[in-house]
């Protein structure tokens, strides 16, 4: 049988805890600061990008060009004081399967400083229409809920890019689909967010937070 090594980083930084944990001995309310940065990157990406083609005419490369997109105008939204950074297609050692195959791969992670191990991740999805929900349901109940992602997180996001459709009807296909509450956010009520909370399945001789919170943000795709 294989023996799972150590990497670098659980060699440095061999103790972790929950990203939402130390994030508050910075601000109480740092994961609704988080978020808020991500909302002023959807603001600047429908003005800088959007408003200068046809979202309908992009057919190739949709989610990884929009991602790729999104995360510098995080980073452009945030203060440079935070005890975190932004990083795009960050790879999740911590999950990684025996003995060299590739391990798991944030689409965007928010990651600690003190401890790079430890990230707030952010999974998104292209959504052709409001009911085409399958692969984000996918994503969220195999790799979030299963702890494949956000070993070290009590929560995390999901983000649709919406082409075609209304978020209300999304919001509602992803609660049945899930079989779970989608509630609203209390700080972006004009948004499209909401959250649901999760009780996970923790894999035996692991810590991980069993109680999970995923944000829902749905980004309609279109030209302002």
């Amino acid at each position: 049988m294989s023996i799972r090594r150590r990497t670098l980083l659980e060699r440095r930084w061999p103790e972790t805890s929950d990203f939402v944990a130390i994030a508050r001995t910075w601000k109480n309310d740092a994961t609704t600061i988080l978020l808020s940065y991500v909302w002023k990157a959807y603001d600047l990406l429908l003005n800088e990008v959007l408003s200068q083609i046809d979202p309908k005419l992009i057919d190739d490369q949709l989610e990884r060009s929009i991602t790729q997109l999104l995360e510098p105008r995080i980073r452009k939204s945030m203060s440079g004081f935070e005890p975190f950074e932004v990083q795009h297609e960050v790879y999740e050692f911590e999950t990684r399967q025996l003995p060299q195959a590739q391990p798991p791969q944030y689409d965007i992670a928010f990651v600690l400083y003190e401890n790079p191990r430890i990230m707030w991740p952010i999974e998104a999805k292209v959504l052709r229409s409001d009911r085409s929900v399958a692969p984000y349901i996918n994503d969220l109940k195999n790799e979030f809920l299963s702890c494949r992602y956000a070993p070290f997180s009590s929560e995390g996001a999901m983000l649709a890019y919406l082409f075609s459709g209304a978020p209300n009807t999304t919001f509602q296909h992803i609660e049945a689909k899930a079989s779970c509450k989608l509630q609203h956010h209390p700080v972006f009520p004009e948004r499209n967010h909401k959250y649901s909370d999760h009780i996970r399945l923790i894999p035996a001789n692991k810590k991980y937070p069993s109680q999970f919170r995923c944000h829902h943000l749905i980004f309609k795709i279109i030209r302002v």
